[in-house]
């Protein structure tokens, strides 16, 4: 008997589409990416620290220039795949034999975790290193407060749901990586509105992807989302990181 299909949170045409604003955005003088930009930085340091060279990576994200810039250099081949480009992360990997496969900001928003992460280590050749990260649970504590504020009696689905600590050691344990770490670190930007928080958000293509999404903000309710939010508040993103081998 086959296994049950998993629920359908996330729509994929919305992912899809959220990455590509997200790549024109970037285009743009002093875009957001301070995301992908701390995601890759986290990446060298654990490659170091475990001195794992790869001779061969895949990189899976739409911001992942500089994380291969940096393995090119020490004599890495490297392929770079981008979830809005079409590259679908719960089927099958087409290709197989890495050394490294990292996936920045890419598994928060797929109905399928257990499924990609078990590509990732079939992807992997034997001792490759895996590497995940992405926004993880305790992410955007003031926005939901102001969310909540916004929509008072009846809240509506703002913010989609997000893997924790335990989530996350249960999924690696479940897709069968080997000694997987789970960790998470976390990373507090200061905004001067509700308003510069959304077009970062956009502009990183972190926004909403559920498959039902609650109806839009009406302009009292983005007023009160606004003032509940305040200025020069300080935003919390939760990094989760998961990490393991295939042996």
């Amino acid at each position: 008997m086959s296994a049950p299909a998993p629920p359908v949170i996330f729509s994929r045409p919305r992912r899809i589409a959220a990455g590509k604003r997200s790549r024109r955005l970037q285009e743009l003088p002093g875009a957001a990416r301070y995301i992908a930009d701390d995601m890759a930085e986290d990446v060298i340091e654990r490659l170091g620290f475990l001195r794992h060279l790869p001779a061969r990576a895949l990189l899976i994200g739409g911001r992942t220039e500089s994380l291969a810039a940096t393995l090119a250099a020490q004599g890495c081949a490297v392929e770079q795949v981008d979830p809005s480009r079409g590259w679908d992360d719960e089927r099958p990997f087409p290709d197989a034999g890495f050394d490294f496969i990292a996936s920045l900001g890419t598994l928060d928003r797929i109905n399928d975790p257990v499924g990609a992460l078990v590509h990732i280590r079939q992807a992997l050749a034997p001792g490759g290193l895996a590497i995940a990260s992405f926004i993880g649970a305790g992410s955007l504590p003031a926005l939901r407060s102001a969310m909540l504020a916004a929509d008072g009696d009846r809240p509506a689905p703002r913010l989609h749901p997000m893997i924790d600590v335990r989530a996350g050691a249960q999924l690696l344990q479940r897709a069968g990586w080997a000694d997987p770490v789970v960790d998470v670190r976390p990373l507090d930007v200061r905004f001067t509105s509700l308003a510069s928080l959304v077009a970062d958000l956009r502009a990183q293509g972190l926004v909403n992807v559920l498959a039902r999404p609650g109806p839009p903000l009406g302009k009292a309710a983005l007023a009160k989302a606004g003032a509940a939010f305040g200025s020069r508040t300080v935003e919390r993103f939760e990094i989760l990181t998961l990490s393991g081998w295939r042996r």
